[in-house]
Protein backbone atom coordinates (compact mmCIF):
# COMPACT_ATOMS: atom_id res chain seq x y z
CA UNK A 1 0.00 0.00 0.00
CA UNK A 2 2.81 2.42 0.90
CA UNK A 3 4.50 1.66 -2.43
CA UNK A 4 1.28 2.57 -4.25
CA UNK A 5 0.91 5.71 -2.10
CA UNK A 6 4.41 6.94 -2.89
CA UNK A 7 4.01 6.06 -6.57
CA UNK A 8 0.79 8.09 -6.73
CA UNK A 9 2.62 11.00 -5.08
CA UNK A 10 5.20 10.98 -7.87
CA UNK A 11 4.56 14.06 -10.10
CA UNK A 12 5.08 12.19 -13.44
CA UNK A 13 2.80 9.32 -12.41
CA UNK A 14 0.13 11.61 -11.02
CA UNK A 15 0.24 13.94 -14.03
CA UNK A 16 -0.63 11.09 -16.37
CA UNK A 17 -3.32 9.61 -14.09
CA UNK A 18 -4.97 13.02 -13.60
CA UNK A 19 -5.20 13.57 -17.33
CA UNK A 20 -7.04 10.28 -17.76
CA UNK A 21 -9.30 10.82 -14.73
CA UNK A 22 -10.61 14.35 -15.43
CA UNK A 23 -13.35 13.29 -17.91
CA UNK A 24 -14.59 10.62 -15.47
CA UNK A 25 -15.22 13.35 -12.92
CA UNK A 26 -16.39 16.21 -15.12
CA UNK A 27 -19.17 14.53 -17.13
CA UNK A 28 -20.89 12.83 -14.16
CA UNK A 29 -20.55 16.13 -12.26
CA UNK A 30 -22.36 18.00 -15.03
CA UNK A 31 -25.12 15.39 -15.22
CA UNK A 32 -25.67 15.29 -11.45
CA UNK A 33 -25.74 19.08 -11.12
CA UNK A 34 -28.25 19.45 -13.95
CA UNK A 35 -30.43 16.66 -12.51
CA UNK A 36 -30.18 18.17 -9.02
CA UNK A 37 -31.11 21.64 -10.25
CA UNK A 38 -34.09 20.33 -12.20
CA UNK A 39 -35.23 18.22 -9.26
CA UNK A 40 -34.82 21.06 -6.78
CA UNK A 41 -36.24 23.90 -8.86
CA UNK A 42 -39.01 22.03 -10.69
CA UNK A 43 -39.88 18.66 -9.15
CA UNK A 44 -39.49 19.26 -5.42
CA UNK A 45 -42.67 20.39 -3.64
CA UNK A 46 -42.93 23.86 -2.18
CA UNK A 47 -41.99 24.23 1.48
CA UNK A 48 -45.07 24.87 3.61
CA UNK A 49 -43.34 27.56 5.72
CA UNK A 50 -40.82 29.22 3.39
CA UNK A 51 -42.70 28.87 0.13
CA UNK A 52 -40.75 28.89 -3.12
CA UNK A 53 -37.89 30.82 -1.51
CA UNK A 54 -36.54 27.66 0.09
CA UNK A 55 -35.30 26.42 -3.31
CA UNK A 56 -32.05 28.33 -2.88
CA UNK A 57 -31.33 25.53 -0.39
CA UNK A 58 -30.24 23.35 -3.32
CA UNK A 59 -27.25 25.57 -4.03
CA UNK A 60 -26.63 27.05 -0.59
CA UNK A 61 -26.39 23.92 1.54
CA UNK A 62 -24.22 21.81 -0.84
CA UNK A 63 -21.92 24.84 -1.27
CA UNK A 64 -21.60 25.24 2.50
CA UNK A 65 -20.82 21.54 2.94
CA UNK A 66 -18.23 21.73 0.15
CA UNK A 67 -16.59 24.77 1.75
CA UNK A 68 -15.81 22.69 4.85
CA UNK A 69 -15.04 19.48 2.96
CA UNK A 70 -12.47 21.21 0.75
CA UNK A 71 -10.85 22.95 3.71
CA UNK A 72 -10.55 19.60 5.47
CA UNK A 73 -8.94 18.14 2.34
CA UNK A 74 -6.61 21.12 2.09
CA UNK A 75 -5.56 20.82 5.73
CA UNK A 76 -4.97 17.05 5.48
CA UNK A 77 -2.86 17.57 2.35
CA UNK A 78 -0.93 20.35 4.08
CA UNK A 79 -0.28 18.07 7.08
CA UNK A 80 0.94 15.26 4.82
CA UNK A 81 3.22 17.74 3.05
CA UNK A 82 4.69 18.91 6.36
CA UNK A 83 5.20 15.43 7.84
CA UNK A 84 6.32 13.43 4.78
CA UNK A 85 7.65 16.37 2.72
CA UNK A 86 5.61 15.41 -0.32
CA UNK A 87 5.59 18.19 -2.90
CA UNK A 88 2.40 16.85 -4.47
CA UNK A 89 0.57 17.12 -1.13
CA UNK A 90 1.47 20.80 -0.93
CA UNK A 91 0.30 21.13 -4.53
CA UNK A 92 -3.08 19.61 -3.58
CA UNK A 93 -3.45 22.18 -0.79
CA UNK A 94 -2.49 25.04 -3.12
CA UNK A 95 -4.85 23.86 -5.87
CA UNK A 96 -7.75 23.33 -3.44
CA UNK A 97 -7.70 26.77 -1.84
CA UNK A 98 -9.20 28.84 -4.70
CA UNK A 99 -11.91 26.21 -5.30
CA UNK A 100 -12.81 26.17 -1.61
CA UNK A 101 -12.85 29.97 -1.49
CA UNK A 102 -15.36 30.11 -4.34
CA UNK A 103 -17.64 27.53 -2.71
CA UNK A 104 -17.46 29.50 0.56
CA UNK A 105 -18.30 32.74 -1.24
CA UNK A 106 -21.21 30.98 -2.99
CA UNK A 107 -22.48 29.70 0.38
CA UNK A 108 -22.32 33.19 1.89
CA UNK A 109 -23.91 34.88 -1.15
CA UNK A 110 -26.78 32.41 -1.46
CA UNK A 111 -27.27 32.47 2.30
CA UNK A 112 -27.61 36.25 2.12
CA UNK A 113 -30.15 35.95 -0.70
CA UNK A 114 -32.06 33.39 1.37
CA UNK A 115 -31.85 35.45 4.54
CA UNK A 116 -33.43 38.59 3.08
CA UNK A 117 -36.95 37.13 2.59
CA UNK A 118 -36.73 34.81 5.61
CA UNK A 119 -35.11 37.11 8.22
CA UNK A 120 -35.82 40.50 6.64
CA UNK A 121 -32.11 41.36 6.30
CA UNK A 122 -29.19 40.45 4.06
CA UNK A 123 -26.78 39.78 6.92
CA UNK A 124 -26.72 39.22 10.67
CA UNK A 125 -23.69 38.52 12.83
CA UNK A 126 -25.00 35.06 13.54
CA UNK A 127 -22.51 32.48 14.84
CA UNK A 128 -22.70 30.27 11.76
CA UNK A 129 -22.58 33.14 9.28
CA UNK A 130 -19.65 34.73 11.09
CA UNK A 131 -17.67 31.49 11.34
CA UNK A 132 -18.33 30.80 7.64
CA UNK A 133 -17.04 34.28 6.84
CA UNK A 134 -13.92 33.50 8.88
CA UNK A 135 -13.51 30.37 6.73
CA UNK A 136 -13.46 32.57 3.62
CA UNK A 137 -10.78 34.75 5.23
CA UNK A 138 -8.75 31.62 6.03
CA UNK A 139 -8.89 30.56 2.38
CA UNK A 140 -7.91 34.03 1.20
CA UNK A 141 -5.16 34.23 3.84
CA UNK A 142 -3.77 30.87 2.69
CA UNK A 143 -3.69 32.05 -0.93
CA UNK A 144 -2.17 35.43 -0.04
CA UNK A 145 0.49 33.92 2.25
CA UNK A 146 1.68 31.49 -0.42
CA UNK A 147 1.79 34.26 -3.01
CA UNK A 148 3.75 36.62 -0.76
CA UNK A 149 6.70 34.25 -0.20
CA UNK A 150 9.03 33.78 -3.16
CA UNK A 151 10.74 30.60 -1.96
CA UNK A 152 8.33 27.72 -2.84
CA UNK A 153 9.37 25.51 0.09
CA UNK A 154 8.96 28.28 2.66
CA UNK A 155 5.63 29.25 1.07
CA UNK A 156 4.38 25.65 1.29
CA UNK A 157 5.39 25.26 4.93
CA UNK A 158 4.01 28.60 6.08
CA UNK A 159 0.70 28.13 4.29
CA UNK A 160 0.44 24.56 5.61
CA UNK A 161 0.76 25.78 9.21
CA UNK A 162 -1.98 28.35 8.61
CA UNK A 163 -4.23 25.66 7.10
CA UNK A 164 -3.75 23.39 10.11
CA UNK A 165 -4.40 26.17 12.61
CA UNK A 166 -7.59 27.10 10.75
CA UNK A 167 -9.05 23.61 11.22
CA UNK A 168 -10.29 24.74 14.64
CA UNK A 169 -12.92 26.82 12.83
CA UNK A 170 -14.60 23.80 11.23
CA UNK A 171 -16.27 22.39 14.39
CA UNK A 172 -17.30 25.95 15.26
CA UNK A 173 -19.17 26.19 11.93
CA UNK A 174 -20.75 22.78 12.34
CA UNK A 175 -21.86 23.09 15.98
CA UNK A 176 -22.54 26.83 16.07
CA UNK A 177 -26.32 26.31 15.88
CA UNK A 178 -26.08 24.03 18.93
CA UNK A 179 -23.61 26.01 21.04
CA UNK A 180 -25.22 29.44 20.58
CA UNK A 181 -28.69 30.91 20.23
CA UNK A 182 -28.65 31.08 16.45
CA UNK A 183 -31.04 32.42 13.85
CA UNK A 184 -29.67 29.87 11.43
CA UNK A 185 -31.70 26.69 11.20
CA UNK A 186 -30.17 23.40 12.27
CA UNK A 187 -29.14 20.51 10.09
CA UNK A 188 -31.87 19.27 7.78
CA UNK A 189 -30.12 17.51 4.92
CA UNK A 190 -28.75 14.66 7.05
CA UNK A 191 -31.35 14.78 9.80
CA UNK A 192 -33.73 11.79 9.44
CA UNK A 193 -37.30 12.95 9.04
CA UNK A 194 -36.42 16.62 8.53
CA UNK A 195 -37.07 16.46 4.78
CA UNK A 196 -39.19 14.34 2.52
CA UNK A 197 -37.41 12.16 -0.02
CA UNK A 198 -38.84 14.34 -2.83
CA UNK A 199 -36.94 17.30 -1.35
CA UNK A 200 -33.82 15.45 -0.26
CA UNK A 201 -32.71 13.57 -3.38
CA UNK A 202 -32.08 16.72 -5.50
CA UNK A 203 -29.93 18.12 -2.69
CA UNK A 204 -27.90 14.91 -2.54
CA UNK A 205 -27.52 14.95 -6.33
CA UNK A 206 -26.21 18.53 -6.13
CA UNK A 207 -23.80 17.62 -3.33
CA UNK A 208 -22.32 14.64 -5.17
CA UNK A 209 -22.21 16.70 -8.36
CA UNK A 210 -20.27 19.43 -6.55
CA UNK A 211 -17.88 16.82 -5.14
CA UNK A 212 -17.18 15.42 -8.60
CA UNK A 213 -16.81 18.97 -9.93
CA UNK A 214 -14.25 19.66 -7.22
CA UNK A 215 -12.37 16.52 -8.21
CA UNK A 216 -12.33 17.50 -11.89
CA UNK A 217 -11.22 21.10 -11.28
CA UNK A 218 -8.70 19.96 -8.65
CA UNK A 219 -7.02 17.63 -11.15
CA UNK A 220 -6.96 20.37 -13.80
CA UNK A 221 -5.36 22.80 -11.37
CA UNK A 222 -2.99 20.13 -10.07
CA UNK A 223 -1.70 19.40 -13.55
CA UNK A 224 -1.03 23.11 -13.97
CA UNK A 225 0.65 23.21 -10.56
CA UNK A 226 2.83 20.22 -11.45
CA UNK A 227 3.87 21.94 -14.69
CA UNK A 228 4.79 25.07 -12.73
CA UNK A 229 6.79 23.17 -10.14
CA UNK A 230 8.43 20.69 -12.52
CA UNK A 231 8.90 23.01 -15.49
CA UNK A 232 12.62 22.20 -15.76
CA UNK A 233 12.23 18.42 -15.38
CA UNK A 234 13.15 16.20 -18.32
CA UNK A 235 10.05 13.99 -17.92
CA UNK A 236 7.77 17.00 -18.32
CA UNK A 237 9.46 18.12 -21.53
CA UNK A 238 9.04 14.60 -22.90
CA UNK A 239 5.37 14.49 -21.78
CA UNK A 240 4.52 17.83 -23.36
CA UNK A 241 6.33 16.90 -26.57
CA UNK A 242 3.98 13.95 -27.19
Amino acid sequence: MWTWFHKLASPPHFYRIAGLTIPWFSWPALILILVGLYGGLVLAPMDYQQGEGFRIFYVHVPSAIMSMFIYSTMAIAAGIGLIWRMKLAHAVAAASAPIGAWFTFCALATGSLWGKPMWGTWWVWDARLTSELILLFLYLGFIALRSSIEDPQRADRSAAVLALVGVINLPVIHYSVVWWNSLHQGSTMFNPGAMSIQMKWPALAMLFGFMLYYGAVLFVRLRAEVIRRERNAAWLREELAR
